[in-house]
């Protein structure tokens, strides 16, 4: 008597259903993130310090004039997108940044970009002059320095590690950020131009503004992003990157220089704003994952809509005056990344 044998049942794709399950949602929140920032900044044309009724606001974009409304309105759209530019290249140098430094608290300042970049706007306010279009080319060498000093202090003979990194960045950081004060303190007109931009402010953004953030900004964008799968390799450790084909050091430098770019163009075009670059990832990773495939496209996004909304809020709270985006953004950030560590989804 013959038995008859049965064939085992293939295994379910289950978890290959899963990974296209999640892209797809992953997907739609990129949609409705964006859909959120176009949300946002439409809030931040009609909503100011100055109170314009939404009918005004509509005219004024569709059909302008030499009214005062329409000047209010016009003033306020190349401040929301240099807002636009500055959230993004925020978010995503603080992301690439952490994944660089393995370091859950890094942020743009961590390496000494921010300080570099500040370092080189003072020094070329006090000593050629103020005006944007100088700023900002200052802004670039000095944060680009700044890399390079953190890069060669914090290298060994066996190459960088992110504790070595971390400490020359602090090390450079507090050295540039005392000349900072010593050049202010030295200079009073550098110093009352300086207690406005060193916090981190939208206020009396121009076209011109706009026009000459915009190339470095894209630059950054894309070098970063052409980055994200290896990065992905770099957070397993430089041992494991290089089994998987990768050449550590160009991939840290060729992020780094993405970071660096982003970082130095959104100094010089709205001051050192802090607390983005920190909580946007964090916030994003707390459903994305580490996966930089989504997190950077995320941070681009949300980026803009949380200095945005701080800029709005500090318009509105303070009216006829008007709060700076940098002292908002902590207010509006922190809840967020609260939440986010509460909930256990952050990796501290």
């Amino acid at each position: 008597m013959t038995t008859a044998t049965v064939a085992p049942r293939a295994p379910q794709p289950t978890r290959l259903r899963g990974s296209r399950s999640r892209t797809v949602l992953l997907a739609v929140g990129l949609v409705v993130s964006l859909g959120v920032l176009v949300l946002m900044a439409g809030l931040g044309v009609a909503v100011g310090s100055k109170a314009v009724p939404l009918g005004d606001v509509w005219r004024a974009l569709v059909s302008p004039d030499d009214s005062y409304n329409a000047a209010v309105v016009a003033s306020r759209i190349p401040r929301t997108q240099v807002g636009i530019l500055v959230g993004a290249a925020l978010a995503v140098a603080g992301a690439v940044i952490q994944g660089l430094t393995r370091n859950p608290l890094g942020d743009p300042g961590l390496l000494g970009v921010n300080a570099g970049a500040s370092m080189s706007v003072v020094l070329a306010t006090a000593f050629v002059g103020a005006g944007f279009g100088r700023t900002v080319w200052a802004a670039i060498p000095g944060a680009v320095l700044a890399a390079i000093v953190v890069y060669v202090v914090g290298s060994g003979r066996a190459g960088s590690t992110p504790v070595r990194l971390i400490l020359a960045g602090a090390a450079v950081s507090a050295v540039l950020v005392a000349v900072v004060q010593a050049v202010s303190l030295a200079k009073p007109d550098v110093f009352d131009t300086y207690r406005f931009w060193g916090i981190g402010s939208l206020a009396g953004r121009t076209p011109e503004t706009v026009s000459l953030t915009t190339g470095f900004v894209l630059v950054g964008l894309v070098i970063c992003l052409a980055m994200s799968r290896s990065l992905n390799a770099i957070e397993l450790g430089d041992q494991a990157a290089t089994s998987l084909g990768l050449a550590p050091g160009r991939t840290k430098a060729l992020a780094a220089l993405g970071a660096t770019i982003l970082c130095a163009a959104a100094v010089a075009a709205a001051g050192p704003i802090g607390f983005v670059g920190l909580a946007v990832p964090h916030v994003v990773r707390s459903f994305t994952g580490a996966d930089h495939r989504w997190l950077l496209p995320y941070c681009a996004v949300l980026g803009p809509v949380l200095v945005i909304g701080s800029d709005v809020i500090g318009r509105v709270v303070a009216r006829p005056g008007e709060l700076m985006v940098g002292a908002v953004t902590a207010f509006v950030g922190a809840p967020f990344l609260v939440a986010a560590v509460r909930r256990g989804r952050v990796g501290l």
